[in-house]
């Protein structure tokens, strides 16, 4: 009781401390400044093509093995000696990196097989899969498990279709399915079972490409409410009973019917679940983006033409879902969509012409937007500061614990190349603080001081959380969110998914300290089994994250 007394006093101290620094007049998150970029890093040897947060705080980066040398050697003087490799057979240097955040410092990790274009999950251990691939690693399933010497681990043949441009995503009972890709127009799970040991036809796949463009590459991908899969490929949406390869509802078509996904590259999210308790939960997708059709085919022959600056959003969860077409400030091909710990959706990175391919975009987006999906109709989207470093075809953004996003990335040549290019292989890492970051907010912003971090919680088991906050504190604007972390590439984040906790009344235990409690969802239909941050919301002021285990 001694050291928990102790604690809070700290950090009483620290939040005053900050509050001698505010002037003493009234603040509103509406009116802070839009966010601000930090440089993390400039160098980090390779660039972050694939990005995925593990629950150590660390963040998996690779990009792919036939980019020729990196720009970070391997430790210890290992090599990869492989045969197969279309670049550097005998080749010394990393393209593979673990950044551990708290320290902002770069590991060197080796995978022995391509990685490039791959995709991948964190599962319900905490650990990361990843699948497919080019070349030698287009069967291959690799596995990284969080610890401060762990490397990769490769497993031959894993797949039993090649999986190239595919989509992965944690199911209910733990394990992955994995969606798609070039030339892949089905579907398997890892890991295997008796009676998922093969693939399984989904000729949706087949009838949403598109000759010579396809158009259907890295599928979106969320699990609805009622277990089954929202599937979106080009302009188009099935709701797949994948445990009878059924599909149970077709959705209509996008309005304009313009692909949203590779190469004409869109973007899209599961807006965050709530009212959790009710019979019957309802779950929205928002899909923002892409490119008019033809833009891949004309932007290979030097004509770039404007990308689109609509999202689409629909009840996926209505007996007769219709699109909702809403209006971007910025249009945008191949941006990133993040959903941050107050529900808000931040869009950043990529162009506003061309497609995703090799040097086939032009004029990058350098400032994000927030979109608030709970704002009225005509006052969701803000844009925010920009951004001084282009992130083009191959950028990534993932959420940190801390709130931050970070972004990295941006490599559309073929090799590594810094010169002699419109927009030269970057290797920088930044972090993007949304304006909830502000020090002006500090007296509204929540402090997490029990339960301790990485604790394991129950389907449906009941938490009291404590938290300090020093100004005045709202209770009705008190919310706890969990957001399980994505594995980010070429525009889709992976797995991706944000809960509200159902909570009780806000009481005040002792000074500036506070106690809610909440209910965890009730089944892996709402909340697939594994880490999620889960943070103290306050007027949209979150706090530092807490992992926890669900299971």
């Amino acid at each position: 009781m001694a050291i928990e007394t102790s604690l809070v006093y700290n950090i009483v101290l620290w939040q005053l401390h900050l509050l001698l620094l505010l002037s003493c007049h009234d603040l509103n998150l509406a009116n802070a400044a839009s966010g601000k970029w930090d440089l993390l890093m400039s160098n980090i040897g390779i660039s972050a093509m694939h990005m995925q947060l593990l629950n150590n705080d660390r963040v998996i980066m690779y990009d792919r093995t036939d980019f020729g040398a990196s720009n970070i050697s391997l430790p210890d003087g290992k090599c990869r000696n492989n045969p197969k490799e279309l670049a550097l057979k005998i080749d010394c240097t990393a393209h593979s990196v673990e950044y551990d955040v708290p320290t902002n410092s770069i590991r060197p990790l080796m995978v022995q097989t391509n990685v490039w274009c791959s995709s991948g999950s964190a599962t319900s251990d905490g650990s990361l899969v990843q699948t497919g691939g080019f070349n030698d690693g287009k069967l291959m399933v690799r596995t990284f498990n969080p610890c401060n010497t762990c490397d990769w681990q490769e497993m031959g043949d894993g797949l039993v279709q090649s999986r190239w441009y595919s989509t992965n995503h944690i199911i209910p009972d733990g394990r992955q399915i994995i969606i798609g890709g070039r030339d892949a127009f089905n579907y398997e799970f890892f890991p295997k079972t008796a009676s998922t040991s093969n693939v399984f036809s989904l000729p949706f796949l087949q009838q949403t490409n598109v000759p010579r463009e396809e158009n259907n590459l890295y599928p979106f991908v969320f699990l609805n409410v009622d277990g089954n899969l929202f599937i979106f490929t080009n302009d188009r949406a099935i709701l797949l009973d994948y445990t009878t390869n059924t599909i149970v509802k077709t959705y209509p078509q996008i309005p304009g019917g313009d692909p949203r996904n590779y190469p004409s590259t869109g973007s899209a999210v599961l807006l965050p679940l709530k009212n959790l308790r009710s019979q019957t939960v309802q779950a929205e997708v928002l899909v923002c983006g892409g490119a008019p059709k033809g833009s891949y085919l004309r932007a290979t022959k030097g004509d770039f033409v404007g990308a689109l600056n609509t999202c689409g959003r629909i009840t996926i969860t209505d007996p007769n879902p219709q699109w909702t077409m809403e209006t971007m400030p910025l249009a945008r091909t191949m941006g990133d969509m993040v959903i941050l710990p107050n529900g808000n959706v931040l869009i950043v990175n990529e162009a506003a012409t061309g497609t995703a391919g090799w040097q086939i975009a032009r004029n990058p987006v350098l400032s994000p937007v927030i979109y608030r999906p709970d704002n009225p109709f005509d006052s969701r989207f803000e844009v925010q500061t920009p951004n001084a470093i282009p992130r083009m075809y191959h950028s990534t953004a993932v959420l940190l614990r801390d709130g931050r996003v970070l972004v990295g990335g941006s490599n559309p040549n073929e090799l590594y190349n810094f010169t002699g290019v419109i927009f030269p292989t970057e290797l920088s890492l930044e972090a993007f603080s949304p304006s909830y970051l502000n020090v002006e907010f500090a007296n509204l912003r929540p402090q997490i001081i029990s339960p301790a971090s990485h604790l394991k919680f129950a389907y449906g088991q009941r938490v009291d959380i404590q938290f300090t906050a020093l100004g005045l504190l709202n209770r009705d604007l008190i919310k706890v969110t969990i957001v399980a972390p994505g594995f980010n590439t070429h525009s889709n984040t992976m797995n991706q998914r944000m809960l509200l906790l159902p909570r009780g009344i806000v009481r005040q235990v002792g000074r500036f300290v506070y106690e809610v409690s909440c209910v965890f969802p009730n089944s892996g239909k709402l909340a697939p089994p594994g880490y999620y941050l889960l943070f103290v919301v306050h007027q949209d002021i979150p706090s530092e994250a807490i992992w926890v285990r669900v299971n």
